[in-house]
Formats: structure tokens, sequence, C-alpha cells
């Protein structure tokens, strides 16, 4: 299992390359100035030039890449031109809000989805899971902003049950948490019930049956067990997705946070505050594969015999 962990963490090294490169290549090239928001009206040209040498933005791309990346193997994400502070302590300051809405959207649509996909599956085309596929097709189209605003709307502004923005309260987390795991909950859901159906088509199901070993026994303990393996892979992924959902529901529900930061950095155009933003979106994303890569090869030891062999 370690040679495994060792391989797959080795393996987004190139990627991790890879992606620190298109995120500085397109971030230096979309249109606007950083440093428009600095220099003061009718300033000199030679003001304007040593503040660009200043922040090396009068070196070529690739030479800027360079330093980036070389900074960025210490923990120096570099300092951000607008607020002036360490894009590091900003993205600190930021991260435990996101990190907390995030793990609490993902606890909600994992139990949820799991439990739904489960019953689904156990009552196969019955009117319940007609509704559950119903509920599953409407999560799976629902804008993150447009139910963000009806959850406002409705429990917040209608009913008072929760605040209608900030992060003062454990109750603020309620609304933000529901509009993100929604989506993760009808995805989980389908995933669960699909796998569910195939594996209870196997001939060890039979096997069990024949025996007399009552139906939820079968379900619950050989069926769903079988049945995680995809559900991980799809968990993994959701780690990343999550925190990348929360850039439109945090900034909706005035939530400190890091989707909060990236839009704050996007508008100021801020080029080091953005590209650590998104680094830190993409290491999400690639830590929650490899989270989902192990959890399926500590299920599955194939995948691990499989790996081994390469």
């Amino acid at each position: 299992m370690l040679q495994f962990a060792i391989r797959r963490l080795a393996m987004l090294i190139p990627v991790f390359l890879a992606v620190s490169l298109v995120i500085f290549m397109i971030i230096h090239l979309v249109p606007g100035d950083p440093l428009e928001h600095l220099i003061q009206v009718g300033s000199s040209p030679e003001q304007r030039a040593r503040m660009i040498a200043r922040y090396g933005l009068d070196q070529p791309l690739l030479v800027q890449y360079g330093r980036w990346l070389a900074k960025l193997v210490t923990g120096d994400l570099g300092d951000a031109i607008v607020m002036r502070q360490p894009v590091a302590r900003l993205i600190a300051e930021n991260m435990p809000h996101s990190l907390a809405l995030g793990g609490a959207a993902l606890i909600f649509s994992t139990t949820v989805g799991i439990v739904t996909g489960v019953l689904a599956a156990s009552f196969r085309d019955s009117l319940f899971d007609r509704a559950v596929m119903g509920f599953i097709l409407l999560g799976s189209t629902l804008p993150s902003f447009w139910l963000a605003l009806l959850m406002i709307l409705m429990f917040a502004v209608q009913f008072e049950w929760f605040p209608v923005s900030g992060a003062r309260s454990w109750d603020a987390l309620v609304l933000p948490a529901l509009t993100i795991g929604i989506g993760g909950t009808a995805l989980i859901a389908r995933v669960t019930r699909a796998a569910m159906i195939e594996i209870a088509g196997r001939d060890f199901v039979r096997v069990l049956q024949a025996k007399g070993l009552p139906f939820w026994r079968i379900q619950l303990r050989h069926v769903l067990q079988q049945a995680m393996l995809p559900v991980m892979t799809i968990l993994g992924l959701r780690i990343g997705w999550i925190l990348g959902g929360a850039v439109t529901v945090e900034y909706v529900f005035a939530r400190p946070g890091l989707g909060s930061l990236l839009i704050t950095a996007l508008g100021q155009r801020d080029y080091p505050l953005v590209q650590g933003c998104l680094l830190m979106l993409a290491i999400a994303v690639m830590l929650g594969t490899l989270l989902g890569d192990l959890a399926q090869a500590a299920l599955d030891p194939r995948l691990r015999e499989a790996m081994g062999a390469r």
C-alpha cells in the first residue's frame, strides 16, 4: 500500500508543473493591468516603469514563471500587488472558512447521497425510485448561484431561520453547505444506485440469496461494499469540485474564503494573488484524486497489484 501511495504521489509532480504553467500563462495573457490600482493619476512614465520593474513585470513571461516557480518550491507565493501582503498569509487566513464550508457540504452530500442511492437501488422501478431519479436530474441541473439566491430568499428572508450572509456563527454555514451539497448529493446518489444495481445482478449475490440471507444484510454488507469503489472515486473528485464550486457560493453569501478572495483578486487584476488562489484549488483537486485512488486501493487489492506491476 505504501509503494502504491508513493507511486501515485510521484505521478502528481508533472501534473502539478503543467497546471502551474497553464495558470501562470492564462493569468498573464488576460487583458488588464494590475498596476492601475496603484499608480496615481498623472504619474510620469518613469514612475510607471519603476513600478513595473519592482514587480518584475518587465521580464519575459518564461523568466517570470521561472522565478515564481523557484519561490513556489520554498513555499513563497509572492506578495499581493494591491493588498500588499504575502499571498500565503492571505490564503492561510481565508482557507479555514473554505475548508469548513467544503467539509460540511461533503459530509452532507456523502451521507444523504449514499443513503438515497441505496434506497433507490433497493426499491428499483418503484415510485420512490422514480422520485429519486427526478431529484437527481433536478439537482444536477440547478446552477449553484441561483440555488443560493433561492435559499437566501426562502430561509433567510422569508422564514428568518438563518443569517443572510457572513460567517459569524455556525448557523451561517447551513445555507451555503446545503447549496453546494445538493448537487453532490444527486451525483453520489446516481453513482451509488447504478453501482448497486449492477452488482446486484452478479452471481455471488444469487448465491447469497440462495443461502437464505436477509435482503438488507445482502444489500448493506455485500452489495454496498462492492459499490463503494466507484463512489470513492467520485468522493475524491468532489473534494476539489466543492472548493471550486464554493467560489460563487461564498460570494453570494458574502462569506470570507478562498472563493471570495479569488473574485476580489480577479477584479483587481492582482496576478500573484489570483495565481495563488487558483493553484490552491488545483492542488485540492489533485489531492482529492489521490485520496480517492488510495481509498479504492484499500478496498480493492487488485488496483495495488496492477500498479505495482507497472
